[in-house]
C-alpha cells in the first residue's frame, strides 16, 4: 500500500490561480498537478547515471564494431553456418 504524507505548500496568488486553470482543463486536482511537478523535477534532479537501467549498457556488446550496420550480413553468416541447405 502506497503511504502519502501530507505536506503544506505556499504559492503565490497567480501561480495557485494558474495551477487551478490547468487543473480544471486538464480534469484534475490542484494536487495531482503538485505531485507530477514533483515527480518531473525528481526525475529531472536525479543523476541519470543512477538509473538502474544504465546497467543494461553492453550486455549485448558482440566485440563488432559495425553489428549495428551489417547486421543482415552477421545472421546470414551465422543462419548458413548452422544450417544444411535442402535437397
Amino acid at each position: 500500500m502506497l503511504i502519502k504524507e501530507p505536506i503544506a505548500v505556499y504559492l503565490e496568488q497567480e501561480k495557485y490561480e494558474a495551477l487551478k486553470v490547468l487543473a480544471e482543463t486538464r480534469q484534475v486536482s490542484v494536487y495531482e498537478l503538485v505531485r507530477v511537478g514533483v515527480d518531473r523535477l525528481l526525475i529531472e534532479e536525479s543523476p541519470i547515471e543512477d538509473d538502474p537501467l544504465w546497467k543494461i549498457i553492453g550486455i549485448g556488446d558482440s566485440g563488432l564494431g559495425d553489428l549495428a550496420e551489417n547486421h543482415d550480413k552477421y545472421l546470414a553468416e551465422i543462419y548458413s553456418d548452422t544450417h544444411e541447405p535442402e535437397k
